[in-house]
C-alpha cells in the first residue's frame, strides 16, 4: 500500500513570486545566524581540545635523573657509608633530614626557586622561556666572535647552538679605512684641480643632462597623463637637487616645467574628493582609471604648490636648509621664480583646485618691499580681475585684500588698492559677459531642413525650441548669480574705502581710495550719498590735498550726481568753483596725467549736466580752458580744445566769444575764481589766433576749426578721425610719453642748386654754345694749361 499522501499543498511558482520581501529577508538572516552559530560551536570545541592537550602535557611527571650502577659499585658505596662515623651529625640535624626526606616534593622541586614547597609544579616550557630571556649578545674576544643561534630541543632537553667567526684586529680595520678614504676623496680633489674653464664646461654638461631628463619626463606626462602621472613625483624630487654646482638652475627648470605641465593636463573643472559611499561602489575600469588619475593629479598639484610656498617662506625668513646646497642669495632668485609660477597658475587655472590657496599666498606679496615681486603680483591680479567673467575669483581676492588691509592697520602700499580699479563691475560688461558665457548651439539651416522628412522636421523644430528655452534659462541663472557675486564684491570694496576715509584720512592710501570711489561712484548706494558728499567737501576745502586728489573728489561727486544722485536736491556750485580755481594750476610744470582726470570731470560737469549749467558758467570754462591750452603739452592742448568743441556744441550761444563786440555791461575779470561773476561774455577767444601758429599740426587744425565756430559741415569741419573721438581718446592718441610725435615730424627739405633749364636761352648764340659745352662737361675733366702756349713764350 502506498504511503499516505501529504496534505500540505506545495506552493506554485506564482505563489512563490508573491512572497514578500520581508519574509525573504528574514529567511536570509536566519540562514546567516545558523552559519554563525555553527562556526562558533566549532571554535569552542577546538579551543577545549587544545586546552585538554595542554593540561595533559602539564600533568605528566618529570622523570628523575637516575644512573644505573653496576652491583660492584653499589656494594662499595654501601661499605663506604657504613665506615663513616655517625657521631659527626647531631640528633636534631638528623631528625630534620629525616623529615625532609619523607617529602617527595623536596627531591623533585627546583632548588633555585624561592616559592613555597607546594606552590605548583614547574612547567616544562619554563626552560625555553628562561632561555629566551637571555640576551643574544655576541661575546667578543680578541681572536674570535661567538654568535648565538636558536637552540634545539630534544628528549634530553635544550641544546644551545653557537657559531664562531674570526674577526680582524682594530689596527687592521683602521688601516683598511685609511686606504678607503683617499679613494673616496679622490673625486673632490680632481674637481678642485680643474681649471675655471673646465669647471664651466662640466657644469654645462650636467645642466644639459638634467634638461634632457626633465624634457623626457615632461613629454611622457603630456603625451599620456593617465599612465605617466607618477612621473610628476620624480620631477618633484628634482626640486631637492643636491649638486651645489647646478642646484639653483635645475630647481628653476623643474619649477617652470611642472607649471607648464599642470597648465596642459589640468581639466577644465574642479575635482572634488570622493565620498565613502562612492568609493565603495563598483565602477567600470575606465571610470576607475579616471578616478585614480584625478586623485594623483590633485595630490601632486598640492605638493607642488606647497613646495613653491615653502621656497617663498624660506626666502622671507632668511632660513637655511639642512644642507648648504643653496645659499641665501640664491634663494631670492628661486623665490622670484616661485612667485612667477604661482602668478601663471593663478591666471591659467582659476577654475581648478587650490585656487583660493594661491590667492592667499600671493595677496600679502602685493605689499612686499621688493618692487619686482610686488609689481609681479599686482599685474597678475589686474589680469585676473579683467579676465574674470563670473566673479568668483574676484570675490575671493577682494576678501583676502580686505583682511590684509585691516590686519596691517592700513599700512600697505597704494598699488594694492589700485589693483581693485580693474574689477569688471559694470552693467555693460555684465551683459557682454552673459552673452559670452551662454552656451552656443548651432541650429539647422533651411538647406539641412529640406533634406529631412516632414515628421523629422517637425521633431527637429520642437527640439530646437526646447533648446532655446533651456539656453535662456541658463543665461538668466548665470546673470543672477553674477550680479549677486558682484554685489557682494562691491560691498567689500566700499567697506575698505569707507574705513580709510573714516580712520586714515592722512594716509598715503587716500589718493587710491578717491580714485576708486570716482571709478565706482555710479554703483554707490543712495544711503551713503549725503555722508560721502560732506566728507569729500571737507577734504577739498581743507587745502591739504594735491591737484590729483582734489580732481578725484570732484569727479566722484559729479559721477554720483549725474547717476542715481540726480534725484537729490543738491547745488554743486562749490565744486564748480573749486574746479574753475584749479585750472590754471594744471600747467605743463605739473604732472600731465592730471589732465585726463580733468577731461573726465569736464565731460560730467558741462556735457552730461548741461541742463543744470548756466550760459555764463559755460563761457567762463571755455575761456579759461583756452588759456590753459597755451601752457600744456600738445596732447593736453588737443584734449582741451576737443572739450571746448563739445561745450560749444552743447551751448550754441557761446559763439559770442568769437566776436569782438561786448555783450552786456562790465569787464572780464580773469583773476576772479567765480565762473558766474567773471563776465566771460565780455571777452574773446584770442588764444585761438595764437594756437593757429602752434608747432603741432593737430593743435593748429583744432584752433582753426574753433575760430570758425566749430562747424559740423563745410570746408572748416574736422575729419572723421578727429570729430568722432572723445577728448580722452585724443589725449591718449597724441601722448608724448614715449618721446614720439604723432603725426611724425616731417624731415627738412634738401635745397637743390639752381641750374639752367632747357627752355632758357641767351640772345647771343656763341655764348649759348659755350654755356652748353660747360654744363655738359663732366666734373672729372682736368684742365691742361701746358697744352697751349701764349705768344709771349715764342
Amino acid at each position: 500500500m502506498a504511503p499516505p499522501r501529504s496534505k500540505k499543498v506545495r506552493p506554485s511558482f506564482r505563489r512563490l513570486l508573491k512572497t514578500s520581501d520581508v519574509k525573504l529577508e528574514n529567511k536570509l538572516k536566519n540562514r546567516q545566524m545558523k552559519q554563525q552559530n555553527v562556526a562558533k560551536k566549532q571554535r569552542k570545541e577546538q579551543k577545549k581540545l587544545r586546552q585538554a592537550v595542554k593540561e595533559a602535557v602539564l600533568r605528566t611527571p618529570r622523570p628523575l635523573e637516575t644512573y644505573k650502577k653496576r652491583p660492584e659499585e653499589e656494594e662499595d658505596e654501601e661499605e663506604f657509608l657504613e665506615t663513616l662515623p655517625t657521631d659527626m651529625i647531631e640528633d636534631e640535624d638528623m631528625q630534620q633530614m629525616t623529615a625532609m626526606a619523607r617529602q617527595a616534593s623536596f627531591i623533585t622541586r627546583d632548588l633555585s626557586s624561592c616559592g613555597p614547597v607546594h606552590g605548583g609544579k614547574k612547567r616544562s616550557s619554563e626552560v625555553v622561556h628562561s632561555y629566551e630571556k637571555v640576551p643574544r649578545k655576541m661575546v667578543r674576544t680578541e681572536e674570535k666572535e661567538i654568535i648565538h643561534l636558536l637552540p634545539i630541543k630534544d628528549k634530553t632537553g635544550v641544546i644551545p647552538q653557537t657559531v664562531e667567526r674570526v674577526i680582524k684586529h682594530q689596527e687592521q680595520e683602521e688601516a683598511a679605512e685609511e686606504q678607503e678614504e683617499p679613494e673616496n676623496e679622490g673625486e673632490p680633489e680632481s674637481v678642485v684641480e680643474l681649471t675655471a674653464e673646465q669647471m664651466e664646461l662640466l657644469r654645462a654638461q650636467k645642466i644639459n643632462q638634467k634638461k634632457l631628463l626633465i624634457a623626457n619626463m615632461a613629454s611622457a606626462v603630456i603625451s599620456d597623463p593617465s599612465s605617466n602621472i607618477k612621473r610628476l613625483k620624480e620631477l618633484r624630487g628634482m626640486l631637492m637637487e643636491s649638486d651645489p654646482c647646478v642646484a639653483v638652475t635645475v630647481r628653476k627648470l623643474v619649477m617652470v616645467s611642472l607649471m607648464e605641465i599642470f597648465k596642459d593636463i589640468a581639466p577644465t573643472y574642479r575635482i572634488r574628493p570622493l565620498t565613502a559611499e562612492e568609493k565603495g561602489v563598483k565602477v567600470k575600469k575606465e571610470t576607475q582609471r579616471l578616478r585614480e588619475f584625478e586623485e594623483g593629479l590633485v595630490s601632486q598639484y598640492k605638493f607642488y604648490l606647497e613646495d613653491l610656498e615653502q621656497t617663498i617662506k624660506d626666502w622671507k625668513q632668511q632660513k637655511k636648509k639642512r644642507s648648504q646646497v643653496v645659499s641665501l642669495q640664491s634663494y631670492q632668485s628661486l623665490a622670484h621664480v616661485s612667485v612667477r609660477c604661482l602668478c601663471e597658475l593663478l591666471l591659467a587655472l582659476p577654475h581648478f583646485n587650490f585656487h583660493n590657496n594661491i590667492v592667499v599666498v600671493l595677496v600679502p606679496l602685493m605689499n612686499d618691499p621688493a618692487k619686482q615681486v610686488s609689481d609681479m603680483c599686482c599685474d597678475a591680479f589686474r589680469k585676473l580681475f579683467q579676465e574674470d567673467k563670473l566673479g568668483g575669483a574676484s570675490l575671493a581676492t577682494v576678501r583676502v585684500v580686505s583682511g590684509l588691509v585691516k590686519s596691517l592697520n592700513y599700512n600697505i602700499r597704494p598699488e594694492v588698492l589700485r589693483t581693485l580699479l580693474s574689477l569688471r563691475i559694470q552693467e555693460i560688461q555684465m551683459k557682454k559677459d552673459v552673452e559670452a558665457t551662454a552656451p552656443k548651439k548651432k541650429f539647422m539651416n533651411n538647406k539641412e531642413k529640406k533634406s529631412l522628412s516632414r515628421m523629422k522636421r517637425k521633431w527637429k523644430k520642437a527640439e530646437e525650441k526646447l533648446e532655446k528655452e533651456l539656453m535662456e534659462v541658463e543665461a538668466s541663472e548665470s546673470k543672477e548669480n553674477k550680479i549677486k557675486l558682484h554685489t557682494e564684491t562691491l560691498n567689500i570694496v566700499f567697506l575698505i574705502y569707507f574705513r580709510i576715509l573714516k580712520k586714515a584720512q592722512g594716509s598715503v592710501l587716500l589718493p587710491a581710495v578717491l580714485e576708486g570711489l570716482a571709478n565706482f561712484a555710479h554703483l554707490i548706494n543712495l544711503e551713503f550719498f549725503d555722508d560721502l558728499l560732506n566728507v569729500l567737501q571737507n577734504l577739498i576745502q581743507s587745502g591739504d590735498r594735491t591737484n590729483r586728489e582734489s580732481l578725484h573728489c570732484i569727479q566722484t561727486v559729479f559721477t554720483i550726481l549725474s547717476g542715481q544722485g540726480d534725484v537729490l536736491n543738491i547745488d554743486p556750485l562749490t565744486f564748480y568753483s573749486q574746479l574753475y580755481w584749479m585750472l590754471p594750476r594744471l600747467h605743463a610744470g605739473a604732472p600731465n596725467d592730471d589732465i585726463i582726470i580733468l577731461l573726465r570731470c569736464l565731460d560730467t560737469l558741462l556735457i552730461r549736466r548741461r541742463k543744470q549749467v548756466t550760459l555764463q558758467r559755460a563761457m567762463a570754462f571755455i575761456k579759461r580752458l583756452s588759456t590753459l591750452s597755451l601752457h600744456v603739452l600738445p596732447n593736453a592742448s588737443v584734449g582741451l580744445l576737443a572739450a571746448n568743441r563739445a561745450t560749444m556744441h552743447s551751448f550754441p550761444k557761446c559763439d559770442f566769444l568769437l566776436d569782438n563786440e561786448v555783450q552786456g555791461s562790465g569787464f572780464y575779470l580773469p583773476e576772479l575764481d567765480e565762473p558766474e561773476h567773471c563776465n566771460a561774455q565780455n571777452t574773446a577767444l584770442w588764444e585761438l589766433h595764437t594756437l593757429q601758429r602752434h608747432y603741432h599740426p593737430v593743435v593748429r587744425q583744432f584752433a582753426a576749426h574753433l575760430s570758425r565756430g566749430a562747424p559740423s559741415e563745410g570746408s572748416a569741419a574736422l575729419g572723421m578721425e578727429l570729430s568722432r573721438r572723445s577728448p580722452v581718446e585724443l589725449f591718449e592718441d597724441y601722448n608724448v610719453k614715449d618721446m614720439t610725435f604723432n603725426p611724425p615730424v616731417a624731415p627738412p627739405r634738401t635745397k637743390k642748386k639752381d641750374r639752367f633749364t632747357h627752355g632758357a636761352t641767351l640772345l647771343d648764340a656763341e655764348l649759348q654754345r659755350r654755356v652748353n659745352e660747360a654744363l655738359d662737361a663732366t666734373e672729372e675733366t682736368q684742365l691742361d694749361f701746358t697744352a697751349t702756349q701764349t705768344p709771349s713764350q715764342h
